[in-house]
């Protein structure tokens, strides 16, 4: 490897300790321009700059499957576009995030197309795409299998959210039929829709109208009721099932009775989901822990923290949707000023504020200290909840989620001894608090690479808007 083209370009990463899904090992890594050329002992490459990760671990980068971009709501956008967004999570060790495309438009791939166009401009990592199923005819059922062309084998559906977003339970069926037909997976949102508009419209009439109270209308059992139901209709579509932010311990007993009796039933969880509580929305500013479903009890917790440890949730993603907690008062960011209307509109009513949380960028760190350095999780139990399984059920791996010769250099070098206080002042989502202000953390990114390209070095911004790729998909992907 003495000569070579001038426009090639060699990394040579030396000593770091590598962590994949399955295996811990001492190597170096060999990056050819925008991929990993080479893993093996004392690789010596002269013309490689070279970077010695020694007490370094050496992760796959991120991979989030469930992320909200520049997402219109309650007469505001979600807080972080596909520049901010991609920013965060790439401080946070992760190089992929997967987006959702509003079905806003008769034809899908219309919907689509106006999706990239406010996207690719601005993207800094490498992304993907689900489609939102939110309407559904016959013509809706002809277009689903062009989405595959795009690039796009995800279709997501609401069991919630009702004259909005909601599917009947006939035409959730269809949907996992078509999906089934043409190797692509259906995605649910697993809450009980007519529940929810009663206990909303009793609360509301009786002045109960506090953030507490979105979740006291939600009740887990919906959860529950819905997760089974999905199984259900799955397992007579014969079509695989991905049941997106699961909150709930009934919700998880309901995906092992389904995985017991082998069904492709799979299922994801958030951060937030296990730490906090309803107790926390009735905290004086409550409203920033309001997103759906909501947060439960430490007994839903705990179960979800087992469901992990013992495989049965495949993935972490953080359905990432933020909002200022005080949108009239501006931030700086980037060196500009900016606000933008958040969860002050529902000041006085629950049903205003607009859903979602901040987390692209917490996702790993907070993971790290809670479960890796608690002892729940161990370090290749991390990297496949948090890249390797999304990478592989979305269709990305092993070009994703994997440290092997031929994958895209997404490389985290990860400092497992850095501590640090951990908050809003330090992230860098788009908004004006962070649900962990004041937690300690230990372990955190200090390089990341995206397809060899260095984006983050310490607390050094590297990247660039446009640098980001969008990820066209094959169907059939893994079922986990």
């Amino acid at each position: 490897m003495t000569s070579h083209s001038s426009q090639t370009s060699y990394t040579l990463i030396k000593n770091g300790t590598l962590i994949t899904a399955s295996d811990t090992f001492t190597a170096d890594i060999l990056i050819q321009d925008e991929k990993i050329a080479l893993i093996g002992q004392d690789l010596d490459i002269p013309d490689a700059k070279t970077i010695d990760a020694a007490g370094k671990l050496i992760m796959p980068g991120g991979v989030d499957p469930h992320v909200h971009l520049d997402l219109p709501m309650f007469g505001t956008v979600s807080s972080d576009d596909h520049y901010t967004g991609h920013k965060a999570a790439a401080f946070g060790g992760t190089t992929t995030v997967m987006d959702f495309v509003p079905q806003d438009a008769p034809d899908l791939l219309m919907n689509v197309t106006a999706w990239r166009e406010k996207a690719d401009p601005k993207a800094a990592i490498d992304f993907g795409f689900h489609m939102n199923i939110t309407q559904f005819n016959a013509e809706i059922a002809a277009q689903i299998p062009d989405l595959v062309s795009a690039g796009i084998t995800t279709l997501k559906v609401f069991t919630a959210y009702n004259g909005r977003l909601r599917l009947d339970d006939g035409e959730i069926f269809q949907v996992l039929r078509i999906a089934k037909e043409h190797g692509m997976l259906t995605m649910l949102h697993a809450e009980n829709g007519d529940v929810i508009e009663t206990l909303v419209a009793e609360a509301l009439a009786a002045g109960h109208t506090s953030p507490e109270w979105h979740a006291r209308t939600r009740p887990a059992w919906g959860a529950v009721d819905a997760v089974l139901r999905g199984a259900a209709l799955a397992a007579q579509a014969g079509a695989p099932l991905y049941v997106v932010h699961m909150n709930t311990a009934g919700g998880v007993d309901m995906l092992q009775y389904a995985r017991e009796r082998g069904l492709p039933i799979m299922g994801e969880t958030t951060p937030p989901y296990l730490f906090f509580t309803v107790d926390d929305l009735c905290r004086p500013d409550g409203a920033k822990w309001i997103c759906s479903p909501p947060m439960r009890s430490q007994a839903d917790n705990a179960r979800l923290w087992e469901a992990l440890g013992e495989g049965l949730i495949q993935t972490v993603g953080t359905d990432h949707c933020p909002f200022f907690y005080d949108g009239a008062t501006p931030i700086l960011y980037e060196g500009e000023e900016i606000a933008i209307p958040g969860k002050e509109l529902g000041a006085g009513d629950f049903t205003k504020i607009p859903n979602g949380l901040p987390g692209v960028e917490d996702r790993l760190p907070v993971l790290w200290t809670e479960g890796v350095g608690t002892g729940r999780l161990t370090p290749n139990q991390f990297v496949a909840l948090t890249s390797t399984n999304p990478a592989k059920i979305f269709g990305l791996y092993p070009r994703k989620g994997a440290l092997v010769p031929g994958a895209d250099a997404d490389i985290v070098i990860w400092d497992a001894d850095r501590e640090l206080t951990y908050g809003a002042a330090h992230a860098h989502h788009r908004t004006d608090y962070n649900l962990y202000e004041g937690w300690k953390l230990k372990g955190y990114p200090e390089k990341v690479f995206l397809r060899g390209n260095l984006i983050v070095d310490g607390d050094v911004w590297l990247g660039k808007a446009g640098m980001g790729q969008f990820l066209k998909r094959e169907p059939g992907a893994e079922t986990i």
